[in-house]
């Protein structure tokens, strides 16, 4: 049992995929263990951020962890696990909305996830310009939106934003640009950011 001991030496949150992938040839249940401390308070992140709930964004969470759990393929060696947690959180969580829109549910005045807890004033002001950018991107198309939250909030790498998006390296490079340029636009334009 040498990797298991893995589990006692390192915490979830720093542990390599690679290194869940071997616990997992011993013990399943305790990769699954690993991979939702490991993931859990991001892709909750990811999920309140797009359904604008709190309680909805646990239920989407918990579910991805049970396809988890389900996908036989998930602790292969050239499985990309992070990437399909994030795929399968984003895709979850765009069904959901597109429901609450068909029974007509008003999105726009729920209330928006606080990212940052105020203790210091300077923390105010960047929970304050934090909600400014989070609005602006409102104004941006859901495939501009969706790149930059994988890369700026939930810190994927381009590679991984290419597995999650299932699109081409480049397409990630140029639709983030695009998608940079124009959060731009939004926050340049009158009203926005205290103008």
């Amino acid at each position: 049992m040498p990797k298991l001991s893995v589990i006692t030496t390192n915490t979830p949150a720093a542990m390599e995929d690679s290194t869940i992938k071997e616990i997992a040839q011993e013990s399943r249940r305790a990769a699954i263990d690993l991979i939702v401390q490991k993931y859990r308070s991001r892709l909750l992140h990811h999920a309140v951020y797009i359904v604008k709930d709190h309680q909805e964004a646990v239920d989407v969470t918990q579910e991805v962890f049970i396809k988890a759990m389900r996908e036989r393929r998930f602790f292969d060696a050239e499985f990309k696990m992070k990437a399909w947690l994030f795929r399968v959180t984003s895709n979850l969580c765009f069904n959901l909305v597109r429901d609450r829109k068909r029974r007509g549910a008003i999105l726009e005045g729920m209330q928006r996830p606080t990212f940052l807890a105020p203790k210091q004033s300077d923390k105010v002001f960047a929970g304050e310009q934090q909600a400014q950018i989070l609005a602006a991107m409102e104004r941006l198309s859901e495939n501009h939106r969706e790149i930059l939250m994988l890369r700026y909030y939930s810190d994927l790498s381009y590679a991984e934003i290419s597995d999650t998006l299932n699109v081409r390296l480049g397409t990630v490079m140029s639709r983030l640009s695009r998608a940079k340029g124009r959060l731009m636009e939004v926050l340049d334009a009158p009203g926005v950011m205290g103008l």
